[in-house]
């Protein structure tokens, strides 16, 4: 995998990453297994994954504490593991959004502990108060960073004007938002931003819940207890669009023995302005199939005919 470095810091993470909301995500996913989570992550690093990307909001600390036991496993060596974790829900406030100085120092520490280790590679403000300025929240997160604590410094779920306000100091390293072929509202006024600013920019939900793995078929509905059924990119016009552009995606990965979503996850991996890509995943198979996508050299013809194809 190549390496890329997160914004003007001192951290290097492979390009292709680890989402582990459904390691130890219990909140978020109904019966996981803590057992297959591990074996998750185990597969993830064994096939060349640096970046696991967690949150305290993952089961509410499980994530964090089951990546810090896996890396305290002899065969694994923490200082290739590039974490990265974030924080905001305030569990002494009914889980509210918090980005005051001293709830994120708190959460550093407390992250510090589960995690098992001495330093955070990555610390994220996961979402955005109300109430704290900024830059202040970010001057925060850059005297830990001064003292060794956190690498690099993130926001995510930030509007572009927090974001500005955010980097008054230019002290942010690396944002991470919802982006994906089929959500691209991004690229107007944000990715300009950061690539004036140097910021290194990763997308959540690149494979957009499935929507983008070639799985589902136009003739596919959703119960009104499956909470797809609620959301407008599995319904209507707007999923036999999606799953229409998806299927004409089949035979350029068929052209290079991939899959689909090896074959997005590849177009991810030569996007200019994307630097890490974090799919998430349930079993250790998915895992090692996600991480076949590395081997995929994707031509400029078939980055930019997939790219028009779902501008």
């Amino acid at each position: 995998m190549s390496d890329v470095r997160i914004g003007k810091s001192r951290v290097y993470a492979s390009d292709l990453g680890l989402g582990t909301n459904a390691v130890g995500g219990h909140n978020i996913h109904p019966n996981l297994n803590d057992e297959t989570g591990k074996d998750v992550l185990r597969t993830a690093i064994n096939n060349g994954i640096t970046v696991l990307d967690t949150a305290f909001a993952y089961g509410y600390g499980r994530s964090e504490e089951l990546i810090g036991e896996v890396l305290q496993e002899p065969e694994f060596d923490r200082s290739r593991i590039i974490i990265a974790t974030k924080a905001a829900h305030d569990p002494e406030n009914n889980y509210q959004f918090n980005n005051s100085p001293e709830f994120l120092r708190k959460s550093v520490e407390e992250a510090l502990q589960r995690l098992q280790t001495t330093y955070i590679d990555i610390f994220y403000i996961h979402f955005p108060d109300e109430a704290t300025p900024k830059n202040e929240a970010i001057a925060a997160l850059h005297q830990l960073k001064e003292e060794g604590k956190i690498r690099a410094i993130g926001v995510s779920n930030f509007s572009l004007e927090q974001l500005k306000e955010a980097n008054q100091n230019g002290y942010v390293d690396i944002v991470e938002e919802r982006y994906s072929l089929i959500h691209r509202e991004l690229e107007e006024e944000l990715f300009p931003y950061l690539k004036e600013k140097r910021i290194s920019f990763v997308p959540y939900f690149p494979l957009a819940s499935g929507l983008l793995t070639g799985k589902y078929q136009k003739e596919d509905r959703f119960e009104e207890s499956d909470p797809r059924s609620k959301r407008p990119d599995f319904n209507g016009e707007r999923f036999t669009e999606v799953i229409e552009k998806v299927d004409q995606l089949k035979p350029i990965a068929k052209a290079y023995d991939a899959t689909v979503a090896q074959l997005v996850l590849a177009w991810y991996m030569k996007h200019p302005q994307i630097d890490v890509v974090i799919p998430g995943a349930k079993r250790p198979e998915q895992v090692a199939a996600n991480a076949k996508a590395v081997d995929i050299r994707l031509s400029t013809e078939d980055y930019d005919k997939i790219d028009q194809l779902f501008k």
